[in-house]
């Protein structure tokens, strides 16, 4: 039974990919946080499955910001493979907290590295970069040869990371990879990133819980894929003979507008009755045309996005209306 360990794990990819490696027979450990709280949403239904939780799905505690209780957790679950997925993911919030953001994914980063620089049998390493990490490209779209030149502290970070990421194959072997991983989105999401705020904001709208969605520039355009295809990209990518950086993306651009629409459609209401902008909302720097090739991950990997944007944000929004309903239906029985 191979063993793998995921940073991150309670995190909306960490999560998928736990359920992905569980499937392929994988015994599998993750690093969480010492917090005051052990609730976990994206995990509770394994954390709860006693034929699966201390079993097959072991949880550490470990946090980047304190290596010793990281090196303990690897050292303790000697895993073959290690997925670093945690970080502070959030673009627009890097702006605010640009040092928090580089010290979690840049120097978190390269602390991992070391440690397993150290370990008598180096486990394979997946580092998620971003497409960020372009910035306001000449080229469109991006493959893994489009200059690097980030516009923003979370671009600058990955960037710094994914480096590093190469420099510790090339100069000490490490079978260490960056997937160049474009936007993407689950039900699982975050409700700061502005997909699930639309989506969650139809449902609401469509529930009575709220009367209106305010927003910032709905022109920006993104590569959005589901992030159940993006996991899977992840994996493979650790079972090839040789390290390599892939861009993982749908290659297709859509704006903000169109997830804007597709929500509101999918509850059968009218955006243009509910929705606000905002310009306090906008970014100070906004990457254009950021939109992937992935032609060497369908032509190395096999790889190829199976969900399509209108099938993905239908699915966020029509979950988020479901668990609204749960809830008050709960909220009406007791």
């Amino acid at each position: 039974m191979r063993r793998a360990f995921i940073t991150g794990i309670t995190g909306q990819d960490g999560s998928y990919l736990t359920e992905l490696l569980l499937e392929k027979g994988y015994e599998v450990h993750g690093g969480v946080r010492r917090t005051s709280t052990l609730i976990r949403s994206r995990i509770d239904h394994l954390y709860h499955d006693p034929a699966i939780y201390n079993r097959r799905l072991f949880l550490h505690y470990a946090d980047l910001e304190d290596p010793t209780t990281l090196r303990r957790a690897l050292t303790k679950a000697a895993p073959d493979e290690v997925y670093h997925l945690a970080s502070q993911s959030h673009v627009g919030l890097s702006f605010e907290i640009p040092e928090s953001t580089c010290d979690v994914v840049a120097m978190g980063t390269l602390r991992l590295l070391e440690m397993l620089r150290d370990l008598p049998h180096p486990p394979r390493l997946f580092f998620p970069s971003s497409g960020e990490v372009f910035g306001r490209p000449a080229v469109f779209p991006q493959d893994e040869d489009t200059p690097v030149a980030p516009v923003n502290p979370y671009g600058c970070a990955k960037a710094f990371a994914m480096q590093m990421v190469r420099v510790y194959r090339e100069a000490f072997g490490l079978f260490a990879c960056s997937a160049i991983m474009y936007n993407h989105e689950s039900p699982r999401r975050g409700e700061n990133f502005v997909t699930q705020k639309i989506c969650r904001g139809a449902a609401a709208i469509r529930q009575g819980r709220q009367r209106e969605l305010v927003l910032g520039d709905t022109s920006a355009e993104r590569d959005w894929g589901h992030a159940r295809d993006y996991v899977r990209a992840m994996w493979l990518m650790l079972q090839q003979d040789r390290p390599q950086d892939f861009v993982i993306a749908t290659g297709e651009l859509h704006s903000v507008q169109e997830v804007l629409e597709t929500a509101f459609a999918a509850v059968g209401l009218d955006w243009r009755q509910h929705v606000r902008r905002d310009e306090r909302l906008f970014r100070p720097a906004e990457p254009a045309r950021l939109v992937g090739d992935a032609s060497k991950a369908r032509r190395e990997l096999g790889w190829a996005p199976a969900t399509g944007f209108a099938d993905l944000i239908r699915e966020m929004t029509e979950a988020a209306l479901a668990q609204m309903r749960s809830e008050s239906a709960s909220a009406a029985q007791g």
